[in-house]
């Protein structure tokens, strides 16, 4: 069955970039339980009681992902990665944007009394992650692809090698080698 459902979602994904509507109305439901794995395990790493939610986050990502026509889709895989690497950028401006309310961009001042008590920390863990994967890129480009692929789209070694066209053992090395270089980088900014 998985077999034919991805043979199938590059089929309605091909079908779609050359204008076919009924194919999205056949694609949606076939990706949409994927891209809220994905989405959720991108929500788990936020603070609790993140304004923006799961199927919010779905839902931005299906809404650029309709604007996306000149897209040329290779494949179920290469769908994914796009979707993974637009929820990143999804919380890492969202997280921006909250920094930048927190700062006062925008803000109607109040007096301390008029403020609420409850205060909330910024998503500094994901603009740090965030951070970090651009200082990998500057490294090397390919290591970043692979962590954004993996850990963040949710793919497997083998759909990302496909997606990256190298092979598995390239992806198991480049993942390794990208880990230890974040941890070594994250935990110098702590």
């Amino acid at each position: 069955m998985a077999l034919r459902s991805n043979h199938e979602v590059t089929q309605l994904l091909k079908a779609w970039t050359t204008g076919d509507e009924h194919a999205l109305e056949k694609l949606t439901p076939l990706v949409y339980g994927q891209l809220h794995q994905v989405a959720r395990r991108y929500m788990a790493g936020e603070r609790p009681g993140h304004a923006l939610q799961t199927t919010a986050l779905v839902n931005e990502v299906y809404l650029k992902l309709v604007d996306c026509r000149q897209i040329n889709w290779q494949d179920r895989a290469h769908f994914f990665a796009v979707s993974a690497q637009l929820m990143r950028r999804i919380l890492i401006d969202f997280a921006r944007s909250r920094d930048y309310q927190k700062r006062g961009g925008g803000a109607v001042h109040l007096s301390l009394d008029d403020t609420p008590s409850v205060c909330y920390e910024p998503d500094a863990q994901l603009l740090a992650v965030d951070d970090a994967l651009k200082a990998l890129a500057a490294v090397d480009e390919r290591k970043s692809k692979v962590v954004e692929l993996k850990f963040f789209g949710g793919l497997s070694i083998a759909e990302t090698a496909e997606v990256l066209k190298v092979s598995t053992e390239t992806v198991v090395r480049d993942w390794r080698l990208a880990k230890a270089w974040l941890l070594r980088e994250l935990g110098e900014r702590n």
